[in-house]
């Protein structure tokens, strides 16, 4: 970027990146870019490379070809110690959820807060009750994720991963799992963390309902109460669509863009899945 560019860098950008496991190529030169305040929805069958693509720009792991920048800072040539950092910045929505079974939802929320970021314990519990009552759990502050139903221990892991204010939030699939009623509650707070919040996000899924949803919702404040609207018709593209296929992005583009593609892979891949439903 040159010294009079003011253009903010891309909060992810991938540059001809490829990755293979031994013989087995995942992602072949594939290029993209994020926008900072945006959110990408990357789709694909399983076993594409989607999580890979979330590892790849955590610096889990390393791309054997190309390059990843994240906020404009090179991730695929840092130390350890420097992706640290790097992560910090990060929130993290894994599939697996990775909640501690041992502490209470108000700990696993505040856990970066208090053991990695090393705040005041009051500071920490504000910033607790704030994102639960954001996602609508402020209740069940001390409960166990035991006690906790699917979609409830989803939106916990929403939480604790946007506690530490971080610019970029990744989701790897968080509605694997979920019958479709309890699925879109958690999609429904997704779409409140990106549009209120104004967080940059990468969505991986194979959830193509889930995907459109909060491809063609957005949340806004009326009258103290926040309201979840469709703006299919609106004109209004709250995300980027991306599909991975073969190793490399097949399509970039909207919702309706996406729907109205003639291309055969994607209409074999979203067969039987299309709205309505």
């Amino acid at each position: 970027m040159r010294a009079d560019d003011k253009t903010p860098p891309p909060a992810v950008e991938f540059d001809r990146v490829s990755f293979a496991f031994d013989d087995h190529v995942i992602l072949r030169d594939v290029s993209f870019t994020v926008q900072k305040g945006t959110m990408s929805i990357l789709l694909g069958e399983s076993g594409v490379g989607k999580s890979i693509a979330l590892k790849l720009i955590l610096g889990l792991l390393r791309p054997d070809g190309g390059a990843i920048r994240v906020n404009g800072e090179r991730v695929d040539t840092m130390s350890e110690q420097e992706l640290m950092r790097v992560r910090a910045d990060i929130g993290m929505v894994f599939q697996e959820l990775a909640l501690f079974d041992s502490l209470t939802v108000a700990e696993n929320v505040g856990y970066r807060l208090s053991e990695e970021m090393r705040l005041p314990a009051e500071e920490v519990q504000a910033r607790v009750e704030d994102v639960l009552g954001f996602i609508g759990l402020g209740e069940f502050i001390d409960r166990m994720p035991s006690e906790l139903s699917g979609g409830q221990r989803r939106r916990v892991a929403i939480a604790r991963a946007m506690a530490s204010r971080p610019s970029l939030i990744l989701f790897d699939d968080p509605t694997t799992g979920l019958d479709p009623i309890i699925a879109s509650t958690v999609d429904d707070e997704i779409v409140k963390l990106r549009d209120l919040e104004r967080l940059t996000s990468v969505f991986v899924t194979q959830q193509i309902r889930d995907a459109f949803y909060i491809g063609t919702h957005h949340a806004v404040r009326k009258d103290g109460r926040i309201e979840i609207i469709d703006t299919d018709e609106k004109g209004i593209a709250p995300a980027e669509f991306m599909l991975l296929y073969e190793g490399q992005i097949h399509f970039r583009g909207t919702a309706a863009e996406l729907m109205a593609s003639q291309d055969t892979y994607l209409r074999e891949f979203l067969y039987m899945t299309l709205p309505p439903w």
